[in-house]
């Protein structure tokens, strides 16, 4: 008789259970193993796929689902910001956004009964018991209450914290999943370990969530795009967030619709707005851009769903942001380099350090230093043969971690942006928030010229 194969019996045993590993040693395995899987699947991709491929992918896919935590979060990432990644493939990892294997229903009821005692009975009620979405740290189920009020209940997996915990166990794991999670983190980033670490088990606790969410509702409440949806404060806990239900279409079915070009310009430009904008006028950044955490509602609105992932940022840090846009849209080498200190980059910023410097800047606001509307390019502007040649040297600027998140982001956004195909001036818009900051602080905004 054959041997069964461990990592099926594994699997098996899980979904019989319904449980999220949460042992360290089986979950550095096995998250190593997924990420071993991931990398040779992205290195020895085809142009075309054959279907040997999309088959190992799949079961990569699938697997990244089960283990929800990092590997889940790895894979989403590369889903949306690989711009190289064949069509099938992108499809396949993009399932992880919304669409991961489910925790079992009994899970959901009991973490439900632990969190909102009494409350929960009349919630179960009208809880639909197949979850409307499923991401890595929590799923998704629709719910109508007593009154008639339609709501999202966002329940959190069993055991998902201890499980979160577990794959920061090593630094080394840790450096992996950020330098997967995060563009440019040094080999020794221990730095970027822990401000991933911050966030990513921040996203565990959904009553700190829901705050983040209601302040980001304040902040766009007037905007003609954006729709945050409110948040029930009375049915929200710790492992339990509930919101009022905005339903939406897909980015991915928004974008394969053959949306206009005045569909796309609305939502790119929302997007932008979302993302940079609230940055420079509140200090708040959403640092989880990837597609499953907005839709396009019926009305054209663009409906964010997703609070768990925000940095909050300094004044002092948003306006070093604002005098380094200004700077490099002036190609003031002297200012270039003042903001760049005041960010917190270790280097004194000088000879070929400044060089390496301003070409990592101007590639990573590439965008927003053209003149007038424009089509954000596919690899966001960046020159990648160049960008691995400058590894080492961009490791010894010293990148502060507060600053990884920004990266994150801006690449992040980037790559949603080139798959929408909105021309919009991002530059114009950039400036006039940049400006504003510096007009906060009683600063006259340099002279906007053409950079060369």
């Amino acid at each position: 008789m054959a041997r069964p194969d461990p990592d099926a019996v594994g699997q098996a045993f899980l979904e019989a259970m319904g449980l999220v590993e949460t042992s360290r040693l089986k979950r550095l395995w096995s998250t190593g193993r997924s990420a071993a899987g991931l990398a040779r699947s992205m290195l020895s991709r085809r142009a075309e796929p054959t279907e040997a491929d999309l088959k190992s992918l799949m079961r990569l896919t699938e697997r990244l689902g089960e283990l929800k935590g990092l590997a889940m979060k790895a894979g989403q990432v590369l889903s949306f910001v690989d711009a190289a990644m064949p069509a099938e493939s992108r499809a396949m990892l993009a399932l992880l956004q919304t669409k991961a294997p489910a925790s079992p229903f009994d899970r959901v009821e009991a973490t439900l009964r632990a969190a909102l005692g009494p409350r929960a009975g009349p919630l179960l009620e009208g809880l639909e018991r197949v979850p409307v979405a499923v991401a890595s740290i929590g799923q998704v189920h629709r719910a109508r209450l007593a009154d008639g009020t339609q709501v999202a209940v966002k329940v959190r997996h069993a055991g998902i914290e201890e499980a979160l915990k577990g794959d920061f166990a090593t630094a080394q794991a840790g450096i992996g999943v950020a330098k997967l999670m995060m563009p440019f983190v040094a080999e020794s980033g221990l730095e970027a370990i822990g401000e991933l670490r911050t966030a990513v088990l921040e996203e565990c606790d959904f009553e700190l969530e829901g705050r983040r969410q209601q302040a980001f509702g304040a902040l766009f409440v007037n905007d003609p795009v954006i729709v945050v949806p409110s948040v029930l404060e009375e049915l929200t806990a710790r492992t339990v967030l509930t919101t009022r239900w905005k339903p939406g279409t897909s980015f991915e079915r928004f974008v394969s619709g053959g949306p206009s070009q005045a569909q796309r310009d609305a939502i790119g430009a929302a997007l932008f707005r979302f993302y940079i904008g609230a940055l420079y006028r509140a200090g708040q950044f959403h640092a989880d851009p990837h597609p499953g955490n907005y839709a396009v509602a019926e009305d054209g609105r663009l409906v964010v769903y997703d609070f768990g992932c925000v940095r909050s940022f300094a004044d002092e840090t948003v306006l070093g942001l604002a005098r380094l846009v200004e700077a490099l849209r002036a190609d003031d080498a002297p200012r270039l380099r003042e903001a760049g200190q005041q960010l917190g980059f270790r280097s004194s910023l000088a000879g070929e350090d400044f060089a390496v410097f301003r070409r990592f800047a101007r590639g990573f606001f590439g965008p927003v230093l053209a003149q007038g509307p424009n089509v954000i390019p596919a690899d966001g502007s960046f020159d990648m043969r160049q960008l691995s040649k400058d590894k080492l040297a961009l490791a010894r600027l010293g990148m502060p971690g507060k600053l990884l998140f920004l990266a994150r982001i801006r690449f992040g956004v980037y790559a949603v942006l080139a798959r929408l195909g909105a021309r919009v001036d991002w530059g114009e818009l950039e400036r006039g928030w940049a400006a504003e900051v510096q007009q906060r602080h009683g600063e006259a905004a340099l002279g906007v010229g053409r950079v060369s």
